[in-house]
């Protein structure tokens, strides 16, 4: 079945330019957002159409994507969304959160004849407005294969890994490897500014090499110049890590590293930066 009606719930950083993608896409809109001011926003700026409530949101979708807070805001805004979606649509949710949520939703929209794909993106506030995001999804092949070419309008690449729950366990995996990489990042510049080098030009040598990492191409100018109020958020990051450090004491797994570095943004939370780029962990040492 072609997809035609497409809604999305939540427009926040991410959630705003992606569903702005799927109306330049030529998709049949409507956007949903708990303060209606930035869905009549969204409308002037893109078109399509917003509704007041969830329910009127999602009536009569084909799919139902979705890009809220935390686990609870998930449970909230997909049990009415489930509540008033026509059967054989599909709730595919964005929204970084638990394994477990995926997989209560999931069972939710099998008992409602309805398709689930728990479908966390990476790339950040740039990559969800240039539409290129990195989506790691867990669901049914069939589901995938009808969701995925809707997904492109703003993903460069979407990738199906297992059940329910493997796209944000997948997600769990991309923030413990953010957040080591930041802090290695982060002690390397200390280094260097200790040791009193030009930073900006050994990150441009050693970019070239083995060390090389999209924070480093991305982030170490803006580091080195104390440049934080933009990008993923500190706040966002610790809400990610602790998912993801929940899972590992059910899992068995060792999160040390990971453990750490949590509790280095809650640093640089308490000097008031929590609003602050990840990148911020640099600002916890000392610079000259």
């Amino acid at each position: 079945m072609s997809v035609k009606k497409v809604t999305f719930l939540g427009l926040g950083v991410m959630g705003y330019p992606m569903a702005g993608h799927l109306q330049n896409a030529a998709f049949d809109v409507t956007v949903y957002n708990r303060t209606t001011s930035k869905a009549k926003s969204w409308q002037q700026q893109y078109g399509g159409n917003f509704a007041e409530d969830i329910a009127a949101a999602v009536s009569g979708a084909d799919i139902v994507f979705m890009c809220v807070g935390n686990d609870n805001d998930v449970l909230a805004v997909a049990g009415t969304a489930i509540d008033n979606m026509a059967a054989g649509a599909v709730l595919v949710d964005h929204t970084t959160a638990s394994a477990d949520v995926a997989r209560t939703l999931s069972q939710r929209c099998k008992e409602k004849s309805l398709g689930f794909l728990d479908a966390p993106v990476s790339g950040g506030q740039a990559g969800a407005e240039n539409g290129q995001l990195t989506i790691m999804v867990g669901g049914d092949q069939a589901v995938f294969d009808r969701v995925q070419p809707v997904m492109d309008a703003y993903a460069r690449h979407s990738q199906l890994l297992g059940d329910a729950g493997s796209g944000q366990l997948a997600k769990m995996m991309n923030q413990i490897c953010i957040a080591g990489i930041v802090q290695g990042l982060s002690e390397a510049l200390h280094f260097g500014q200790q040791a009193g080098l030009d930073c900006g030009a050994v990150i441009d040598v050693i970019s070239k090499g083995a060390a090389q990492s999209w924070q480093m191409e991305n982030r170490a100018q803006t580091m080195l110049e104390g440049k934080y109020d933009y990008g993923f958020a500190v706040d966002w990051m610790r809400k990610d890590l602790s998912i993801a450090l929940d899972e590992a004491r059910r899992n068995g797994s060792t999160l040390a590293l990971t453990a750490l570095v949590d509790q280095y943004y809650a640093d640089v939370q308490k000097a008031g930066g929590g609003r602050w780029d990840t990148s911020s962990l640099l600002t916890r040492l000392s610079t000259s």
